[in-house]
């Protein structure tokens, strides 16, 4: 079997085509359409789709579904988008607009809960029995796999892991609480506060390595405490603290198999995956069970929704 995934984002539309194993046989990328009806970006995600099918060297007749990640307030049942602010969309049937199209059974999911899938599937959680994922980009994105099925709340809004609070009165998060997890760990978070020390240390490696603070990336702090800078150093473990403090929290709630991280900052293998390790090992109520949470760093990159979006039909 044979099955179509397609991941929609801000920037690109990717579809691929992927087997029951979930590894790509063909994949197409194209620019998404912008201040333009939803109709014309089901178009795009249509040529997309098409671009995909054919260098696989298949015909749309070989494809058994088309599984869609999209970010945005999901009604995977009825396959409409109820909200995304990136292309203003409101109430819109992504799924049947697309259906119309390929003339193929759609479903709908959301990106973050989509690459928890592809993960649980195909990557650093396959062959597990439950997982939770974590993706450290511009927000937390977070999804999980429980007894084989997604879970996604009744009303299809669960797994905002980027808004349970850490802190509480903290850092204000952009939807509208103090102290969030997102406000301290995501990639933004982290770039942030490294300009932040980088003002209050003038005489930081952080200036070297950024040049500006326009300059600063998700790596700077890393590159700068790998280099024996204090500055940087602290950020490191500011951020590896509070991450820990989150995983262990996530940990203690639903004591999956697997916990994955991914994104940005996850790029830094064992240098991150250690200390919060670490932190795991010393907070995890379940620390002294012979059944232990494993953590892994996620093992799809951006592969991860595209694979997950097209296994929908197998996980629901």
């Amino acid at each position: 079997m044979y099955y179509l995934g397609i991941d929609l984002g801000g920037t690109n539309v990717a579809a691929a085509v992927v087997d029951e194993e979930g590894v790509i046989l063909g994949k197409a990328s194209l620019p998404t359409p912008r201040d333009v009806p939803a109709y014309q970006v089901a178009d795009q995600m249509a040529a997309a789709s098409a671009a995909a099918v054919e260098k696989t060297g298949l015909s749309m007749a070989d494809i058994a579904s088309v599984g869609i990640g999209s970010p945005g307030t999901i009604e995977p049942d009825t396959g409409v988008i109820r909200y995304w602010s990136n292309l203003d969309f409101r109430n819109v049937p992504l799924a049947s607009l697309v259906e119309e199209r390929l003339h193929k059974d759609i479903y709908l999911e959301n990106d973050a809960n989509a690459a928890a899938l592809g993960e649980f599937a195909a990557g650093a959680a396959k062959g597990s029995s439950s997982m939770v994922a974590i993706t450290l980009g511009t927000g937390i994105g977070g999804g999980a796999v429980l007894g084989g099925k997604l879970y996604t709340g009744f009303n299809y809004a669960g797994m905002e892991v980027g808004h349970f609070v850490i802190e509480h009165g903290g850092r204000q998060c952009t939807c509208g609480r103090k102290g969030c997890f997102e406000a301290y760990c995501s990639a933004t978070a982290l770039i942030k506060r490294t300009r932040q020390v980088m003002e209050e240390h003038r005489d930081s490696k952080l200036w070297e390595l950024a040049g500006t603070l326009e300059g600063v990336n998700g790596r700077t702090p890393f590159d700068a405490a790998a280099l024996g800078d204090a500055a940087g150093g602290m950020i490191i473990d500011e951020y590896v603290d509070y991450l820990g403090c989150g995983v262990a929290s996530l940990v203690n709630i639903f004591q999956p198999e697997v916990f994955c991280i991914g994104g940005g900052p996850s790029a830094q293998g064992e240098t991150l995956m250690a200390p919060v390790r670490y932190i795991l090992n010393r907070e995890d109520y379940a620390r002294n069970s012979v059944h232990r949470t494993r953590l892994v760093r996620a093992a799809l990159g951006n592969d991860a929704g595209i694979i997950g979006a097209a296994l929908l039909p197998l996980f629901r």
